[in-house]
């Protein structure tokens, strides 16, 4: 491509979204940020939709797979510019922390460190055209050797480096240790109603860890969100192999509410949740009934799916490219704008992190947070939450509320990095659900 007509094209696709003539109207295009990697689930280009990585058998399941288990990792993702393209992938290991190892890719990858996408399918019968893009992974040319974190990179045209398109978390695991645990009510009766906390042990068994307090890294998740992820968690006391986490003051989580529901399997009726399903130059355009601010309401026990997604299409042989695109349009009544932070959508459809598209804005005319999402048809769930400014970690209980009762998972992982290496293996994960149903 000449420097020409790319420049052309950027100008080109700037007037279409400046206008709303494009289907990527509302989102941020900025080429001087999105350059350097983040060792997180990210999107960098704006016609790449619908992501998931999954293991092989289910598709709501987390990216975790064993290692030497056979296990095979799938990638989905659509490409709204619906021309082929040559897509690639590779594999970073991280560090307990999410940050790269020391050590060379000849050390943790099998086979060659780059490999092709190959398995793509335009869509069929949808008034958005794409192309949906798949892989399962490990190939026969290129895999894993070691437990751990790792990031999957996919890129564009060979271009390693300046040229990606998006990466994903995954983890593989070599189970060395069990951990057994619960969530008990707080130790602090104050917190009792509200919050939840999560006790546990693990039993390294005939595996020898020479210092738990040195070479261990535990962390814990609540409904895989990382922004409020408790890292490098301390075990309260050792006893020969088995490691007490109890009465820690750091695993106590607020319990938070069930996800607010979202289907959108079929855009021909009207669900629970949906005002008015109508088309115009634009596309499809799915308007919610007014959500409300639950702070204060007594707590209705749900069949939530803690935050994932589900992509389907009612009736479809094929979802993965017979489903259509619609804007979804949010709207939260709001007596009065935050000033200390900014609200957001949040949830498995917007990667659990805090970007542009999910931001809300407000509209002082009729006083209320209103923002759209580019949603492919399936079954979502979703969150407000509160981002107060300078912090990491957001507050679901502003406008979701707050109760011990919560149907929570919590996810234990543990690292560890025997002594002489220069990396952290994975050797133990373990879920466990809050209040079971």
């Amino acid at each position: 491509m000449t420097g020409l007509s790319k420049y052309a094209i950027i100008f080109f696709s700037a007037i279409l979204i400046y206008t709303g003539l494009s289907p990527l109207k509302g989102q941020e295009v900025d080429y001087f940020t999105q350059d350097y990697i983040r060792h997180k689930d990210f999107v960098y280009k704006n016609n790449i939709k619908s992501v998931e990585l999954y293991r092989e058998g289910w598709e709501m399941s987390p990216p975790v797979v064993g290692l030497k288990s056979g296990q095979q990792l799938i990638l989905s993702f659509d490409d709204l510019d619906a021309y082929v393209k040559d897509y690639r992938f590779t594999i970073i290991h991280c560090d307990a922390m999410w940050q790269p190892s020391e050590i060379a890719k000849s050390e943790y990858i099998r086979g060659f460190y780059e490999d092709e996408i190959t398995d793509y399918a335009f869509s069929f019968n949808t008034l958005i055209v794409y192309t949906n893009y798949r892989l399962s992974f490990p190939t026969d040319y290129m895999g894993y050797t070691k437990s751990g974190n790792y990031i999957l990179k996919i890129y564009e045209d060979e271009d390693l480096d300046s040229n990606v398109v998006l990466t994903r978390r995954f983890m593989v695991t070599d189970q060395k240790v069990t951990i057994s645990g619960e969530v008990v009510p707080p130790v602090k009766i104050e917190y009792r109603n509200y919050r939840q906390q999560l006790e546990f042990e693990i039993n390294s068994g005939k595996y020898y860890i020479q210092n738990p307090y040195r070479d261990l890294k535990v962390m814990v998740l609540q409904n895989w969100r990382w922004d409020n992820a408790v890292y490098n968690v301390q075990p309260r006391m050792v006893v020969g192999n088995r490691l007490d986490y109890n009465f820690i003051d750091d695993l106590v989580f607020d319990g938070g509410n069930e996800f607010r529901a979202l289907d959108i399997k079929s855009l021909k009726y009207q669900s629970e949740r949906i005002a008015l399903i109508d088309y115009d130059y634009l596309g499809q355009q799915v308007y919610l009934h007014p959500d409300e601010r639950r702070t204060f309401k007594q707590y209705v026990r749900d069949d939530d799916i803690n935050g994932k997604f589900f992509l389907e299409k009612e009736g479809a042989e094929s979802s993965e490219i017979e489903s259509d695109y619609a804007y979804v349009h949010f709207t939260l009544p709001y007596t009065h704008p935050l000033v200390t932070g900014n609200l957001f959508i949040f949830g498995g459809l917007t990667d659990w992190d805090f970007n542009d598209e999910a931001l809300l804005k407000y509209d002082y005319e009729n006083h209320l947070y209103e923002t759209s999402l580019y949603l492919k048809q399936g079954y979502y769930n979703y969150a407000y939450i509160f981002l107060e400014d300078g912090t990491d970690a957001g507050d679901i209980t502003l406008i979701e509320g707050n109760h011990w009762d919560t149907n929570n998972e919590y996810i234990i992982l543990v690292y560890y990095r025997e002594p002489g290496t220069y990396y952290d293996q994975m050797i133990g994960i373990e879920y466990i659900t809050a209040h079971v149903k």
